[in-house]
């Protein structure tokens, strides 16, 4: 049976769902997105989102779309039409289409387009891969410069993704200037001593919803947490790394670029921040 998606106030069968082929999304990856989590049937992180799109709306000069004040009732009913245990909605905003290619913006009277759609992922909460790691390389950092805006440019990201595949590992660490940015989809952090590390919030790296819930919770646990670049090599000699993303919450790291992390298993913070991060995330979820 085919998932019931949103295109632009109406839920539709998804082979029924079309947007024009000038719609600037396509034409110039002009858009915007976002990805919430789904656990036992309620939104993870819903507001962060929220006001996440907005700030990129708004860093684009984009226009809100009408249904954005109705954005949670959307969420919770696409994950009632699509009996969602656990999953992800994906929320994507374009500039919308003129009805003809141009670089310039179209004229305010052309709404933007707004899509959302439902990814069933049964045992998202209780994935293998947290209790094994994953391994990354590193790769240079070759986006461009407004990272902190969710945008639907992703190309580079996915080449990353298949650097990381071609190496048989399972992602990529960005680096520029000699210093970890992030991963290709995710905050990338490392822990020494007592100290979790991960790069400051700047245009350089994504502003994650996860990133911000997570080292909120590690204050609360009275953990150590420092905001600062590190490099690989940093990387590659502490005693665990991890990295958090609304899809994979917080997942180990046990191997960069072919070396162990320290012991080669998930490590002790990592794993409690994860218990942590569910734990309070289902009972604030929505």
């Amino acid at each position: 049976m085919s998932r019931t998606v949103y295109v632009n106030g109406e839920y539709l069968p998804e082979e029924d769902a079309k947007i024009s082929i000038f719609d600037r999304s396509f034409l110039m990856a002009d858009g915007v997105y976002e990805v919430t989590s789904v656990l036992d049937g309620k939104l993870i992180d819903f507001e962060g989102h929220r006001v996440r799109l907005e700030r990129s709306l708004n860093e684009l000069e984009m226009q809100k779309p009408e249904a954005f004040d109705d954005l949670l009732e959307i969420h919770r009913e696409l994950v009632r039409i699509n009996d969602i245990n656990e999953g992800m909605i994906y929320l994507q905003v374009s500039r919308g289409s003129a009805g003809d290619r141009d670089f310039a913006y179209p004229s305010e009277d052309v709404k933007p387009t707004l899509v959302l759609f439902t990814q069933n992922k049964p045992g998202l909460a209780d994935s293998p891969a947290a209790k094994k790691g994953m391994k990354v390389i590193s790769i240079e950092d070759q986006r461009w410069g407004r990272r902190d805006i969710k945008t639907v440019q992703l190309l580079y990201p996915s080449m990353g993704k298949m650097m990381a595949k071609a190496a048989g590992c399972d992602d990529a660490w960005m680096v520029q200037d000699g210093k970890v940015t992030e991963g290709t989809s995710n905050n990338a952090y490392i822990v020494k001593g007592n100290s979790i590390i991960t790069r400051q919030l700047s245009n350089d790296i994504l502003h994650g919803i996860t990133r911000a819930a997570v080292l909120r919770f590690a204050k609360e646990a009275q953990m150590k947490v420092e905001e600062r670049s590190f490099t690989i090599e940093e990387a590659q000699d502490a005693d665990e790394a991890f990295i958090t993303s609304a899809s994979t919450f917080v997942m180990p790291v046990v191997e960069i670029d072919g070396d162990q992390i320290g012991s080669g298993a998930p490590g002790p913070i990592a794993t409690r921040l994860r218990e942590i991060y569910l734990e309070e995330s289902r009972k604030a979820a929505v």
